[in-house]
């Protein structure tokens, strides 16, 4: 009767008698013997019995040939490198980092065609899609600098996926800086706007294209704690950045002080401000200053200003966002110079 399966135990075991020798105690394979039919063909093995050992597995090195390829003259996208001594601090101060250390990236059609229309702008760079190429050539007589023929991918991998650049972008110097005194002295009966840290880039787009609509003689921001003049601030602007001046200034409260002693009223847009825009003298030259949305003005700045005012409202909710605040403050600006100037 045969014994019953356990694991783990061997039944016999097995000699293999061919062509290779069998130690019959250990049941291995002697090393360095030849089987013997090969041993007939080659002859004997010479010298001592191999010695086999496992040699560590070693990753080969994967070389990528696509590296060595020479890229193309034409798309980049690596990031221009607009590191300095100040870069990561002014970054993180929400300062103009960006332009002082690199060229400066707008995007979209409009603020493209803008800055192709301004002679001001020293284009660096030009990169537009076919589509792009062909649009910007119906709205523009001549496109003086070169075009980098690109896709919509290469914007992606430049500007980042949540860009919305419409297939056209340009790389350039920033705009020669204006003294905020001249833009005093050129108001003409127009409002200055004035912007006490206002960080977000959407906000003050917004605030400079309501400046070109309805007729603001400049922008003046601190120079810390404002968003860079670059892309997303003009693709708010949608070409505005190109028409209205913008001065940055080191301390806002003494600015405003100067402005004071140059004959300017300071008024401070402010919810809970004693009488309302549409009682506000715009004949006189007027600075108009607005705050961020959630701290509003600072109280050094409302210290600063010579009355706070507010917009008319007339409903449960008396709060704005500061852009449109601006927009509505500025078209009644518009309507009293108009009604001003009527006989």
């Amino acid at each position: 009767m045969k014994a019953p399966c356990q694991p783990g135990r061997a039944f016999g075991r097995v000699i293999f008698t061919g062509a290779f020798p069998v130690n019959r105690k250990s049941g291995n394979v002697a090393s360095g013997a030849h089987p013997k039919g090969l041993s007939r063909i080659f002859g004997p093995k010479q010298g001592p019995p191999r010695q086999l050992s496992r040699q560590p597995l070693q990753k080969q090195r994967f070389n990528k040939p696509w590296r060595d390829k020479k890229r193309p003259s034409g798309f980049s996208s690596r990031q221009p490198n607009a590191r300095g001594p100040n870069a990561a601090r002014g970054r993180d101060a929400g300062s103009h980092a960006q332009e002082d250390g690199g060229p400066v990236r707008l995007f979209g059609l409009h603020p493209v065609e803008a800055a192709l229309k301004n002679r001001a702008r020293r284009i660096l760079r030009l990169l537009l899609t076919e589509n792009a190429e062909r649009r910007l050539r119906e709205a523009l007589d001549t496109i003086a600098p070169p075009i980098e023929r690109v896709t919509p991918r290469d914007l992606d991998k430049l500007l980042g996926a949540d860009a919305v650049h419409q297939g056209a972008a340009v790389e350039t110097e920033p705009l020669p800086e204006p003294d905020w005194h001249d833009l005093a002295a050129s108001a003409n009966g127009r409002p200055l706007i004035v912007l006490d840290q206002v960080t977000d880039p959407h906000n003050v787009g917004a605030i400079l294209r309501s400046s070109a609509v309805f007729g603001a003689s400049g922008l003046v921001m601190t120079r810390r704690h404002s968003p860079p003049l670059n892309g997303v601030l003009a693709k708010s602007a949608s070409g505005a950045l190109e028409l209205i001046p913008v001065a940055l200034v080191a301390n806002l409260a003494r600015a405003l002080d100067e402005l004071k002693a140059a004959g300017f009223t300071i008024v401070g847009l402010d919810g809970e401000g004693e009488q309302t825009i549409e009682g506000l003298d715009w004949s006189r030259p007027t600075a108009l200053v607005m705050g961020s949305e959630g701290k509003g003005l600072r109280e050094l700045t409302r210290k600063t200003c010579d009355c706070l005012a507010r917009i008319t409202t007339d409903g449960e909710i008396a709060s704005l966002n500061v852009s449109n605040a601006a927009a509505i403050a500025l078209h009644t600006a518009l309507l009293a110079r108009h009604s001003a100037s009527k006989p």
